[in-house]
């Protein structure tokens, strides 16, 4: 093999590298930006009342696009993993917080997602839901309300890595 072949492979190996790195970056940035415009991912609540982290909430896709959204972690220092909802009315009546789904049925609506349901596992009540993004996407506020929008209340959650 001569030496202007050699040379030949070195580039043509080294071009090939730095293609694939940049097809990594690309991807790793697809991906970044596509969840600053979804709610999917994990979520710190914040207590509307007290201002304090109560919990952490995984939202995500069905695969239809609706949404959904578990407990994965109770934050208040008082928290206890066995605790139970119950004040649930439901199926959930007297099951374990933890992994329980409180947000089901969110479709995509304009800039948000609506038309779903959110359970408040401290009252057992279900409420109509309705969400949408700030902050480039670092923040998810969340408003449960009953029959009308203008009749509820709304927490504004932070995205976490």
């Amino acid at each position: 093999m001569t030496q202007f072949t050699q040379r030949a492979r070195a580039v043509a190996l080294r071009t090939a590298r730095h293609a694939a790195l940049a097809g990594v970056l690309l991807a790793s940035a697809a991906t970044a930006m596509a969840q600053t415009d979804s709610p999917v991912g994990t979520w710190k609540t914040i207590d509307d009342h007290t201002g304090q982290p109560k919990a952490l909430v995984q939202i995500a896709d069905d695969g239809s696009g609706q949404l959904s959204g578990k407990v994965i972690k109770g934050l208040n220092a008082n928290d206890q993993p066995d605790r139970r909802c119950t004040a649930c009315t439901d199926a959930r009546k007297d099951q374990p917080i933890l992994g329980m789904t409180i947000i089901s049925d969110m479709k995509k609506d304009g800039d948000g997602w609506d038309h779903g349901q959110i359970l408040d596992p401290e009252n057992g009540k279900l409420y109509k839901c309705k969400m949408h993004l700030e902050d480039g996407g670092s923040k998810l506020v969340v408003r449960g309300y009953i029959g009308v929008a203008l009749l509820g209340r709304s927490q504004t959650w932070v995205r976490q890595q």
